[in-house]
């Protein structure tokens, strides 16, 4: 491919670079895509594998807990055997694992192919950046980036959709089985176009490696399984908090003072890496939080099927794509501090606007709030990984480009287990509040409800769902205002970030 005059030479020439982003790319999805295809799958494989309610979540928390742990382990082990040959062992071991899911005949079996997935899942993201960014020059990391973002970004919009139709219209294995294809064409691509890499001889820090892997599943493992052991009323989840806390503080001291740390912290003096892995930090509390919390709302209280769910959810992929696309045009021409400050109002105001959803409303407030979400986390995500990395050595990307999957996935499952608290906590508050006002002098009562006052059992039954949902919807609207809060504290970190000049880009 001829470059352009006066366009700098990427760290890495291929013979191929569109065929070889096609391949990434698809690596990407395929991966990105498992992390929520399977949610909807749950109440299938729990009848097939003969498994109890509380066994089946084995089969999320499973793949989140390993691909917590292997992600930061992905620069180093680039380095040590070459990028090449540890993304194609990575997309092999996915597919593989993949192919045993869809034939797993047992929750034991499930359970221990799902944590091969996530330990071979987890460097894919991380390596796929890390490529996209090598064989591109400095010129044109915006558009590279808005690429990388349309997997990243639009791959968990579409799972539960698809999982949804392969469920009910051919079988729960199937969203395993999928993976099968693609990852085989990926395979294949890769061979052909992607070239070998530099080995370097580093050292492997073995305790920092399980200092860091003791916090992290422990923190995924208290996040995961809070709920349902009641939180801090559960001893569980104290000896799981105590390991979080030991396990990274023992980490973080280690790092700082070993000679050869299993991940070179250098990359957070980097002020521009360090504060956008701040903000990828709290993204991944709001975006993807509003994701985990529109399904049970869609189709619990506003009683839209599994496929109509995902159709309404639809716009926001969409969007997200044309504003990656503007972005991949035009980013060039933009400070990247302003771009991002708009798409951070935009996803500001729609969660603002999602604080008037009620239980009477038709689709179009979910349409428009979900598509303006899409539309300006394009113009987050896309000037902010380039930001990020921009004035970073190629030498430290791979560890970076894991650190930063690593922020976005602990934020993600922070925020989620953060807003399924304040969920089930404000919806027992809103119900005994809704409650109280239920009094023999309400006119609403004795209007609507006259049953009630005599003690009618027909009455209070529709008065208890009436308040239950109500509660319910409120709780909802509550996250939604934490969410928008959060969004708007946010937004002055990015007024820290600076514009990197020519000498300082990434070389």
């Amino acid at each position: 491919m001829a470059k352009n005059i006066g366009e700098s030479a990427p760290a890495v020439v291929v013979k191929n670079k569109g065929l070889l982003t096609v391949a990434v790319m698809l690596a990407t999805i395929m991966q990105v895509l498992d992390t929520t295809i399977a949610n909807v799958a749950l109440p299938h494989m729990s009848a097939s594998l003969g498994a109890a309610q509380h066994e089946i979540t084995w089969v999320l928390t499973s793949y989140i807990v390993a691909s917590a742990i292997a992600t930061p382990i992905t620069g180093w082990m680039s380095d040590r055997i070459g990028q090449k040959t540890l993304f194609l062992g990575a997309i092999a071991g996915f597919t593989l694992a993949s192919a045993l899911c869809g034939m797993a005949t047992s929750i034991g079996e499930m359970v221990a192919f799902r944590i091969l997935q996530g330990l071979c899942g987890a460097m894919i993201a991380p390596l796929a950046q890390t490529i996209i960014l090598n064989i591109n020059p400095k010129e044109r990391v915006a558009q590279a980036m808005a690429i990388y973002g349309v997997g990243v970004m639009v791959a968990p919009i579409v799972g539960p959709t698809l999982g949804g139709w392969l469920t009910e219209s051919v079988n729960w294995r199937w969203v395993f089985l999928v993976n099968i294809p693609v990852g085989i064409l990926c395979l294949t691509l890769l061979t052909i176009y992607m070239p070998n890499s530099e080995v370097r001889n580093r050292r492997f820090d073995f305790f920092g490696f399980a200092m860091l892997a003791l916090g992290i599943g422990a923190l995924q493992l208290m996040l995961d399984r809070g709920s349902d052991n009641n939180w801090f009323q559960s001893t569980e989840t104290w000896i799981e908090l105590a390991l979080v806390i030991a396990g990274l503080w023992v980490y973080l001291i280690h790092s700082l003072t070993a000679q050869t740390p299993f991940v070179d912290l250098r990359i957070f003096k980097d002020r521009n890496f360090a504060l956008a892995s701040i903000f990828m930090f709290l993204i991944g509390m709001t975006m993807f939080s509003g994701l985990a919390l529109l399904p049970p709302l869609l189709q619990n209280y506003l009683g839209y099927s599994v496929i109509a769910t995902g159709e309404l959810m639809a716009p926001r992929g969409v969007t997200s794509m044309i504003s990656m696309m503007i972005i991949g045009k035009f980013g060039d021409r933009i400070d990247n501090r302003i771009m991002m400050v708009f798409g951070a109002v935009i996803m500001t105001l729609a969660l603002y606007m999602m604080t008037g959803f009620n239980l009477q409303m038709d689709s179009r407030l979910i349409i428009v709030t979900g598509a303006l979400q899409g539309f300006g986390m394009g113009f987050i995500f896309v000037p902010l990984s380039a930001l990020a990395f921009s004035t970073l050595s190629t030498r430290l990307r791979g560890d970076a480009t894991s650190m930063y999957a690593l922020v976005r996935n602990m934020g993600q499952g922070i925020g989620v287990s953060m807003v399924s608290a304040v969920l089930a906590n404000m919806t027992q508050v809103n119900h005994a509040e809704l409650a109280e006002r239920l009094t023999s002098a309400s006119k609403a009562v004795q209007r609507t409800l006259p049953g009630l006052i005599d003690g009618s059992a027909s009455a209070v039954y529709s008065a208890n769902s009436l308040v239950t949902q109500q509660a319910a919807i409120l709780s909802f609207i509550d996250d939604f205002w934490l969410m928008a809060v959060l969004s708007l504290v946010s937004i002055p970190l990015l007024l820290l970030l600076r514009k990197p000049k020519a000498n300082e880009m990434s070389e």
